[in-house]
């Protein structure tokens, strides 16, 4: 049962991983900054439907990995 739940928290942990990665940064330096407020307030109109995608399974890989993790520290004891 313990192989299968580090297995299962390798595969969360290998996800989370890629989908961070996957994402567009949100700011680039103090233009970004400026300018990233402004799309804020504003909206953002151009590839907004990818990044809410990739926003929610971020989400959802990070609570499965600390959910995860909690259970395999109390099993393994």
């Amino acid at each position: 049962m313990d192989i299968f739940l580090k297995v299962l928290l390798l595969i969360f942990s290998i996800g989370l991983i890629t989908v961070v990665l996957l994402q567009k940064g949100k700011s680039a330096g103090l233009a970004g900054a400026i300018s990233g407020g402004a799309e804020h307030l504003f909206g953002k109109t151009k590839a907004r439907g990818m990044d809410l995608v990739l926003q929610r399974i971020t989400v959802g890989l990070a609570a499965g990995f600390f959910i995860l993790s909690i259970i395999v520290a109390v099993v393994v004891d």
